[in-house]
Formats: C-alpha cells, sequence, structure tokens
C-alpha cells in the first residue's frame, strides 16, 4: 500500500512488535469467512523495520485472477506489511489498528486480483 500525501509526522507511536502482530492477525481474523476460505497459497509477514519509501504493505505473488492450470509448485505469495512505516504515520495506538486493517485489506485485495485505482475507488 502507498500513502499518497501522508508524511512521516516526526514521530513515532511506537507499537510493540507482538501487540502489532496482534494487529495484523486480528485485521485477518476480521476478513468476512468467503474471502478467507478462498485465500490460497499466501504469507502474511511483519517486517518491523520501515520497508521500502512510501509502502506500508507489499503483495509479492501471483494473483488468484491470473492463476491457470499451470499454477503449481510455486513459493506462496507474501503480504508483508510494515511495522515501523505505519507507526511513523500515525499519532494513536486506535489510529496505528486502523491503518492496519486499511493495510491488510489493500494488499488482501491485491490477492484476489484487485488493481490500485480500483481500491482507491472501494476507499481502500
Amino acid at each position: 500500500m502507498v500513502v499518497a500525501g501522508r508524511a512521516d509526522n516526526g514521530g513515532v507511536e511506537e507499537v510493540e512488535p507482538a501487540r502489532f502482530e496482534e494487529m495484523v492477525a486480528d485485521a485477518l481474523d476480521g476478513l468476512p469467512e468467503e474471502l478467507g476460505a478462498l485465500m490460497s497459497n499466501v504469507a502474511v509477514t511483519v517486517e518491523h523495520g520501515p520497508g521500502p519509501p512510501g509502502l506500508l504493505g507489499l503483495y509479492q505473488g501471483v494473483p488468484l485472477t491470473s492463476r491457470t492450470t499451470q499454477y503449481a509448485g510455486v513459493l506462496p505469495d507474501r503480504i508483508t506489511i510494515y511495522r515501523l512505516a505505519i507507526c511513523r504515520a500515525c499519532r494513536s495506538v486506535d489510529e496505528v489498528a486502523g491503518q492496519v486493517r486499511r493495510t491488510v485489506v489493500h494488499e488482501v485485495g491485491h490477492h484476489f486480483g484487485i488493481d490500485d485505482d480500483r481500491l482507491a475507488e472501494l476507499g481502500w
């Protein structure tokens, strides 16, 4: 997830790594059950560093909509959520939790083949 027009707030709303990982797990658990059941061959990880400039999360892999009968024997897709980048963009723990949820939903959307423009239209 790229954050346009959202600069580092000059401070960090520090959320401990274990609590941040709980937030990511809660965001995944909050997905509709039907979507969770459709997720296939994808690993979600937390990177505790800042990550690439401008990114809060990153999806790497072959979206479900692009998989063919030739899709086999590949490593899992990866969704990475960048803890420090999200903490730097937020001013409270509640804001961190909300941004984690938005970032997880955004990256899961990419797993389902939804591009950035459509995600923006949908508010993600």
